[in-house]
């Protein structure tokens, strides 16, 4: 056999090991994830029903998670509506503004370390600055707030937004820059109008997976939102919140509230797996809008 033979063969067997490998760690993934969607739903079947959407926390083993859904939307809905503009722009700045200066490079290592900080310690630093600073002026006992709560999670958000962004716009090729700026279009507009509706569908998935990623924080909100066995609408008041109440739940000594806290953490898993598929789906279109 000669050195080329041998060198295709052994090239050959090195891809069908990798492949093998790959998937085995795909068929694992999956697996894991069957195995998680089943054992909540096998725990906590019983108390899903209607019920559960309709009845607030207040009632016990009898009781349902309305108010935490209504909770955990106004929550995630102001972290989410707080964290996609600043970090877009800041992502936007980062790309197109310091992309190869040492003061980007510097902002984009700090983004990295709040991406992985971990989420109490950021939930404690927004205890610090707003919960503390609102009790000091309302002279309250503790004003927690779903306010408070949605700006701990914003701060989670945040650094995943300005990632994806970031890596997105560096995506758009550099011709469609090169071409506006030829024809005389300021920077500003170039960068509105054309990279960023280029790249609109993966800024759009980082949101998706952004709101992927709060959705079953816990630990941020027993500092903030705190929350309420009643329904709460008013984002200023103590606000309940999907994770809180599972963890209340699943502390409790009763094999009611036990269902309950399993049929949330289902709710909680099927909504971030739909996000999931959602911003895969958005990404898909893209791509093959583009081809």
């Amino acid at each position: 056999m000669s050195a080329t033979s041998r060198l295709y063969a052994r090239r050959a067997w090195s891809n069908r090991i990798a492949t093998v490998l790959s998937l085995a760690a795909t068929a694992l993934g999956l697996l894991m994830l069957a195995w998680i969607l089943w054992e909540t739903l096998r725990q906590g079947i019983a108390a899903i029903h209607l019920p559960l959407f309709t009845r607030i926390t207040a009632y016990g083993e009898d009781g349902g998670l309305a108010n935490a859904m209504v909770g955990s939307l106004i929550i995630n809905g102001i972290g989410i509506a707080v964290a996609t503009p600043i970090g877009v722009l800041a992502g936007t700045w980062l790309a197109e503004y310091a992309n190869r200066t040492r003061l980007g490079a510097t902002i984009r290592f700090l983004n990295d370390i709040l991406l992985s900080a971990p989420s109490i310690v950021l939930g404690l630093f927004v205890y610090t600055i707003v919960v503390l600073p609102m009790t000091a002026l309302s002279h309250a006992r503790v004003t927690f707030s779903g306010f408070s709560g949605g700006i701990a999670l914003a701060l989670i958000a945040l650094p995943v937004v300005v990632r994806t962004t970031d890596e997105m716009l560096r995506l758009v090729p550099s011709t469609l820059r090169e071409a506006g700026l030829s024809l005389g279009v300021p920077q500003w507009k170039l960068t509105c109008q054309v990279l960023i509706r280029g790249a609109r569908s993966g800024i759009i998935t980082g949101v998706l997976l952004a709101l992927a990623r709060i959705s079953g924080e816990t630990a941020p909100l027993l500092f903030t939102a705190f929350g309420n066995n009643f329904m709460a609408l008013n984002p200023f008041d103590k606000m309940a919140s999907m994770p809180q109440i599972i963890y209340q739940y699943a502390n409790d000594p009763g094999e009611g509230t036990h269902a309950i806290a399993w049929a949330g953490a289902f709710v909680i898993t099927m909504f971030v797996l739909a996000l999931s598929l959602l911003s895969r789906l958005i990404l898909s279109r893209s791509k093959v809008s583009h081809d």
